[in-house]
């Protein structure tokens, strides 16, 4: 199921394939990192981490230089930021249902720390954000609005842009999370008109682990100045260089071919199938899950049958997913580096990943075995399985259907 021998990497949302040049050059300097510490390395490379990168991010973000700070990575940006913001018992925050469970546990923690009350911005029935009832209700009590520009379990594009016009008359700060859109999605801070913006670099952009970035206006600044400032704790320096480096191949990268549209129709054309698939504008993320398979077998069976994607779990969009009887879904992703053929391939997996969902009875007589996939595979000797990881325990919470997305569910108050 693989090109030769490459496997159909379907998981850039989760983690982007490094390229092998970046790769070298993570660990050239990492290895020069630990022989002469992260001095020497800083001042050898002086020019690439205060000046070159920051130039790429601006190009890539649309924003002036001067705004991008480097970080570990999104939520962890997201945190710091909301850590020292200055609000009160007075002041209303807007979150939306599509909000990560991370940045979830900063607006908790906000909440906590200043009294303010957190709303969660009301859905229309098709799943879009209601902007309608945000025109109705924004006010000077209103001093954060935070938006998912796309949420890490289903494939919505939130209408950051105009989110952001609604809110421009407005005292209240505007904070994006673009985790999962810049790389796939053409992310400009002007047009979206927001006072942060958070990023990571190891998904769309193919860059290192924690090594993340953040867009933050001068408006920001100044009122987080009184409170010890934007200080956030920036990456390793050979995790940077290996950022830099991967910006500047993404940049170089040929108009993206748009391949979202045939992973969707993939999934909707194999029998037993569900898209998790809310609003009317969708990104190259597709969640979907079996009605009668755990997403963690489908991942397994399209593993072995050479396709990666993976699995999320509803903790981690705690108030959507668990509300939509979702428990674990499964995610597919597609980059630039994603042909149709990959796509054809997927479809050929699932198919047949899928097609024996139920053993066969006892009683019935065992159907012909048929081979769906080998006509869609290339010539050539299959690829070796994946190993496994032996099981240890439970890796991650599954929240049952009915249970409180919501630790403290009596604050959280839904748009009204």
């Amino acid at each position: 199921m693989s090109h030769g021998d490459r496997w159909v990497h379907l998981n850039s949302a989760g983690l982007g394939r490094m390229p092998a040049a970046v790769r070298e050059l993570l660990t050239e300097w990492t290895r020069f990192e630990d022989r002469y510490g992260p001095y020497e390395l800083e001042e050898r490379l002086d020019d690439v981490l205060h000046r070159e990168i920051h130039e790429r991010l601006a190009a890539l973000l649309g924003a002036p230089p001067g705004d991008t700070v480097l970080c570990t990575g999104a939520a962890d940006a997201f945190a710091a930021v909301l850590s020292r913001l200055p609000l009160g018992p007075r002041d209303r925050v807007w979150t939306t249902a599509y909000e990560s469970a991370a940045n979830l546990g900063a607006l908790h923690a906000l909440r906590a720390r200043t009294g303010c009350r957190l709303d969660v911005v009301p859905l229309r029935p098709d799943g879009d954000l209601d902007l309608e009832w945000m025109e109705r209700h924004i006010g000077a009590d209103v001093a954060l609005v935070c938006v998912p520009y796309v949420p890490s379990g289903c494939g919505i594009v939130n209408p950051v842009e105009e989110v952001g016009r609604i809110l421009a008359p407005h005292r209240c700060l505007y904070a994006v999370d673009a985790s999962y859109a810049v790389g796939q999605l053409s992310v400009d801070v002007a047009r979206v008109g927001c006072d942060l913006l958070t990023g990571d670099g190891w998904r769309f952009l193919r860059g290192p682990q924690s090594a993340g970035f953040a867009c933050a206006a001068p408006r920001l600044r100044q009122a987080l100045a009184p409170h010890g400032g934007l200080s956030l704790v920036p990456p390793h320096g050979a995790a940077a260089v290996a950022l830099n480096a991967a910006l500047a191949r993404h940049a170089a990268l040929p108009p993206r071919k748009d391949l979202g549209p045939g992973l969707r129709a993939a999934v909707e054309e194999t029998s037993g199938t569900e898209l998790i698939a809310p609003g009317r504008l969708q990104s190259g993320i597709v969640t979907f899950r079996h009605e009668e398979l755990p997403a963690a077998q489908v991942r397994r069976r399209l593993a072995d049958r050479g396709v990666l994607v993976w699995k999320t779990v509803a903790h981690q969009i705690p108030l959507y997913l668990p509300g939509r009887g979702v428990v674990t879904a499964v995610r597919a992703s597609v980059h630039h580096d994603n042909s149709a053929e990959d796509i054809e391939l997927f479809a050929a997996a699932l198919g047949d990943a899928v097609a024996r969902a139920r053993p066969p009875s006892v009683h019935a007589p065992r159907p012909p075995a048929a081979a769906p996939v080998a006509r869609a595979l290339p010539s050539g000797p299959p690829p070796a399985r994946l190993p496994r990881p032996r099981e240890i325990g439970r890796r991650h919470l599954t929240l049952v259907p009915g249970g409180p997305p919501d630790p403290d569910p009596g604050r959280l108050q839904p748009g009204a």
